[in-house]
């Protein structure tokens, strides 16, 4: 390069090794999913015409109001996403860029993954209604649980079908609905013995609850923090850790007394 010093030179090269590696970056995939609010489903009713919780061996209510499970919607488990993707998402309020890792069981092929979701659905559903029949002190080998919900994994719906089964077979224990009417969603793992426990992206939950009409919100409560950062306007935050607690809090709603709070 005639006229052009050692020093320049050695800039120039410098200069264009860096906007190589900056546009490899660009265009390398990440181990990210982009995620955003998803389906809810009212587990007192049908999803896709089939009930959500089917249930024999005692007698079932009718119920009025609605407990609604909630999900978000992620890139697919081997979908390519990159550093425009990851931008784009963090400047809206709707999407949110996540590990991979913390949306979907790690390692696998894509079918592997979706097996150990649908897994993780089933010990939940059996979880859930474990805990739903002790609590209303009812025998397993009397009582017949189904619980279908298509096209949905993971355990983070297990709150709610404990819920739903309480409500269809026994209510507020006096009557009344759980909800009082209303429409409620929440977000929460649970096992047998009523622990709730934490789950991913509730701020995206929220979003698709208030979307589809819910007033009402239950989340576990070691998830306050997320809870409360983007809270949509129009909805109550109920933070609970057990299944008893979740109760007592829907019975002090219906009776119009204070609830736990963020």
């Amino acid at each position: 390069m005639l006229g052009l010093s050692r020093r320049t030179v050695t800039l120039l090269a410098c200069a264009v090794v860096v906007v190589v590696l900056v546009l490899v970056a660009a265009l390398a995939p990440l181990p990210i999913s982009i995620v955003e609010p998803g389906l809810t489903a009212n587990v007192l009713g049908a999803n896709k015409g089939t009930p959500v919780i089917s249930i024999s061996g005692v007698p079932v209510r009718r119920t009025s109001g609605q407990l609604r499970m909630v999900t978000v919607a992620a890139t697919a488990p081997n979908a390519s996403v990159h550093v425009a993707d990851v931008a784009k998402a963090w400047f809206r309020t709707d999407e949110a860029a996540m590990p991979r890792d913390s949306v979907y069981p790690s390692g696998g092929s894509v079918k592997e993954i979706e097996r150990e979701n649908t897994k993780e659905m089933t010990d939940s559903q059996q979880d859930a209604t474990a805990a739903a029949l002790k609590h209303l002190k009812l025998s397993p080998s009397q009582v017949k649980v189904t619980l279908r919900l298509a096209d949905v994994g993971g355990p983070s719906a297990g709150l709610l079908f404990t819920l739903g089964i309480i409500d269809k077979i026994d209510g507020d224990g006096h009557g009344g609905d759980l909800t009082g009417g209303r429409t409620i969603a929440g977000t929460g793992t649970i096992d047998a013995a009523g622990k709730v426990g934490a789950v991913g992206g509730v701020p995206l939950k929220e979003k698709a609850a208030r979307r589809d009409g819910a007033t009402v919100f239950i989340v576990p409560r070691d998830e306050c923090s997320d809870a409360t950062a983007q809270l949509p306007g129009g909805l109550k935050l109920i933070p609970v850790t057990t299944l008893d607690g979740a109760l007592t809090a829907l019975a002090d709603l219906r009776a119009g007394r204070a609830t736990p709070s963020c």
